[in-house]
């Protein structure tokens, strides 16, 4: 349909007819249906028109449409139409004669709408409100009185008026009494008061009889509705009534009456399985064979009676009788105080020396029932059951007697107990130390990439060179003997030998001889023919600046460095390089320049290796084992399981029959290789990873451990040649002095050729001597 012209109010139509005058009202003009007509019809009292008629409808809206006295309500009447318009009234009744209005007069019900004229003088019919009657859930909601919605009442503050009604009214804001008339207020409690401002209206909120009851059950936890019954009677809808028809009364089918083939077969394999044996019958259990009555008992102390004391004489055991402290009552010197409470509640059930503590009650009728009754008289029986019949002694041990006899510590001296000297100068941590052989020099390497040579009792520094300004030093060793002055230093892939100038001319000049030898051996040797890349190679350390220090060899490597060793004599060493695969364990010929790598595969990864102190013997420590070779024989030896989980380092025992490890599980072990393969001893003394253990080289019963706790743990350990005493280990003395520095303690420790002096690396960037 088009859209009508929005400028066309309702139109008051007047037509004089031979039937009446009649009033329409439209909003369309030719838009006007016959629903609206009806309705228009419904509400006049005119006897004999039919509303169905189509014609008469149609004639009449063509009436209406034709109709010259249309006026818009747009337009201002004339006075005379006004006269003529304030007669009218809709819905009237029709007159078409008198007759016909006097006999309807009497019947005609109240009207349901009052005619006023609108602003430009048309009538306007106001109808009354409609009563829904119906019933709704929405029947008993509440009126809602405010129409503002969720907007809170803070914003209408500034207003006379705190919301609107329902025809758009405004709500006055509610007088608030003044502070009497609140105590006032307060003091009378009016029903349903709760002292509440209802947030739509802003008046007290009050509450019904209803809503009070309902918030009292939902108090109390019942249910809200008013004789609500949680537990009804169970209505049995299908088992009350008995059907006497079936649910179909369909014929049976044939196949219910047919044996059935598929149990036939079923039947016929049990009976098979019968047959062979494979199944067999039930056989009832046997009845177990009744006491045989020809068979004595005897009760030993049925007629006890005293004998005198025999060996032979067993009484029948008895309690021993009751004393103070099991008093009810007991004196006050019997009863325990606050901390022997305290002990006797953390004590263990076997530590105790009785089973219950004294108690004190003013009366008999007070004492409780004694908790373990059942309990120990069911250990009685026991008792009883597996007492003895003959008599024996008890044994009264001392149980300390059963330990071990250590010695004093102070009779074990001599061995470290005091920092005596403290060497600073490295930036960031301190990986490695070592004492020379002559006991007079300590050489250290760090992250800084710089070597430090120390005079070992004053702490004053001799020399010091910068290998690497990327990698940090991660060990320095010396050469073993007082022959020579040779230092190795590992950083990152490459091996270095270094020569300080802090001797005397011959001593150096013997030095640089031992380095040069292996120059013209490497020249002499006749070059291989294999393509293979050889696993080192050795030249001289460049560049002129590091060969000037006294840096004068260098060997390159495939993988990072993380520990050096020598042989006794110092013409060997080996390296350990954990990332380094099939080519981590290297042996290294100094007078010769060359590089050897002993083994092809090796079973887990390497952590460090050895050369056993006097026999041609290697040792390799992977995570978890250590194995020893040897070297004449080329064949393994035995393998080493200290049990440890991931192995830091160990050591060999100067005489060559102990061996210690240190683990990163926080564990000490000590073997006897002539005893087991397993441990001999496991000390745990450290609450984090040991880093570096060590023997004392000089003859002194003494070995030490490093560990990131920023301790050193020293021991006496005593190894004697007789093989029917074991090994003394006593531990003497713990040496704090480092502080923890991301995690890591102390790093490295090392020990003086000669006397019982510790020096020890730690991350906190300093070296200490121990004296």
């Amino acid at each position: 349909m088009a859209p009508q012209d929005q400028t066309k109010k309702r139109k008051a139509i007047t037509r004089d007819g031979p039937t009446a005058d009649e009033v329409v009202l439209s909003d369309g003009g030719g838009d006007l249906d016959g629903s609206f007509l009806d309705r228009i019809l419904s509400q006049s009292d005119i006897e004999g028109f039919d509303a169905s008629d189509s014609d008469a409808s149609a004639d009449f809206i063509e009436s209406v449409e034709d109709s010259e006295g249309v006026l818009d309500s747009d337009e201002i009447p004339s006075e005379a139409e006004s006269g003529e318009k304030s007669n009218l009234v809709l819905n009237g009744p029709a007159e078409t004669n008198g007759k016909l209005a006097d006999e309807e007069e009497d019947h005609d019900p109240p009207p349901d709408h009052v005619v006023t004229e609108d602003a430009n003088g048309n009538p306007r019919y106001i109808y009354q409100e409609i009563d829904p009657v119906y019933a709704s859930d929405d029947s008993e909601a509440p009126e809602t009185t405010n129409t503002i919605g969720n907007i809170p009442l803070t914003f209408y503050d500034s207003y006379p008026h705190i919301g609107y009604d329902i025809n758009g009214k405004k709500i006055a804001r509610p007088a608030k009494g003044e502070a009497l008339d609140a105590l006032l207020d307060s003091i009378d409690i009016p029903k349903g008061w709760t002292g509440l401002t209802d947030p739509n209206t802003g008046k007290p909120l009050e509450l019904s009889e209803e809503e009070l009851n309902l918030l009292k059950r939902i108090q109390m936890n019942e249910v809200g509705e008013e004789g609500y019954d949680p537990y009804p009677a169970t209505i049995e809808y299908f088992t009350s009534k008995t059907e006497t028809m079936p649910l179909s009364a369909a014929p049976e089918p044939k196949r219910r009456f047919v044996p059935s083939k598929h149990e036939a077969k079923r039947v016929m394999k049990i009976v098979r399985a019968i047959r062979e044996g494979r199944i067999l019958p039930y056989k009832p259990p046997q009845e177990e064979d009744e006491e045989d009555l020809d068979v004595k008992r005897y009760d030993i102390w049925a007629n006890e009676a005293p004998r005198p004391d025999h060996a032979m004489n067993v009484p029948a055991p008895k309690l021993p009788p009751p004393g103070y402290d099991e008093s009810y009552h007991p004196p006050p010197e019997y009863l325990p105080d606050t901390a022997e409470k305290k002990a006797w509640d953390e004590a263990d059930d076997e530590e105790r020396q009785k089973e219950y503590l004294p108690a004190d009650h003013s009366s008999l009728r007070k004492v409780p029932g004694y908790d373990s009754f059942i309990k120990e008289k069911f250990e009685r029986c026991l008792d009883l059951y597996l007492a003895p019949r003959i008599r024996r002694s008890k044994l009264n041990i001392d149980p300390e007697s059963l330990l071990p006899k250590l010695p004093s510590p102070d009779e074990l001296r001599p061995f470290p107990t005091s920092c005596a000297t403290i060497f600073r100068g490295h930036e960031g941590r301190v990986r490695s130390v070592a004492v020379d052989p002559s006991g007079v020099w300590l050489a250290s390497g760090g992250d800084d990439g710089t070597i430090r040579v120390w005079e070992l009792l004053t702490g004053r520094q001799l020399w010091h060179v910068k290998v690497s300004s990327e990698e940090a030093i991660n060990v320095v060793r010396w050469r073993p003997g007082t022959d020579a002055v040779i230092l190795s230093v590992a950083t990152g892939e490459d091996l270095y030998f270094i020569i300080p100038p802090i001797t005397s001319p011959e001593l150096e000049s013997r030095s640089n001889s031992i380095l040069n030898e292996g120059f013209g051996y490497a020249a002499s040797r006749p070059p291989s023919d294999t393509t293979k890349a050889p696993p080192a190679q050795w030249t001289r350390a460049t560049p002129s600046r590091l060969s000037d220090s006294g840096v004068l060899l260098k060997v390159h490597l495939r993988s990072t460095i993380k520990v050096i060793s020598w042989h006794r004599r110092g013409d060997y060493l080996t390296t350990v390089s954990p990332s380094g695969q099939t080519s981590s364990v290297a042996i290294h010929t100094l007078s010769k320049h060359l590089t050897q790598q002993p083994f092809r595969r090796l079973k887990g990864l390497p952590q460090s290796a050895q050369f056993h102190p006097s026999k041609p013997i290697f040792f390799v420590a992977a995570q978890r084992t250590i194995r020893s070779y040897d070297l004449a024989k080329q064949e393994l030896l035995k393998i080493i399981q200290p049990g440890a989980r991931w192995i830091s380092s160990f050591d060999v025992h100067p005489l060559g029959d102990n061996l210690i490890v240190g683990s990163y599980d926080k564990r000490l072990l000590w073997h006897d290789l002539d005893l087991s393969v397993r441990p001999y001893k496991t000390l745990r003394y450290h609450k984090k990873a040991i880093r570096q253990v060590k023997f004392h080289a000089g003859g002194l019963p003494l070995f030490a451990d490093a560990s990131d706790d920023g301790s050193l743990q020293v021991f006496h350990g005593k190894v004697v040649g007789d093989m029917m005493e074991n090994a003394t280990i006593v531990p003497v003395k713990v040496l704090r002095g480092h502080a923890v520095a991301g995690s890591l303690g102390v790093l490295d420790l090392d020990w003086h050729p000669r006397e019982p002096w510790c020096v020890s690396a730690g991350a906190d960037g300093t070296c200490r001597l121990w004296m």
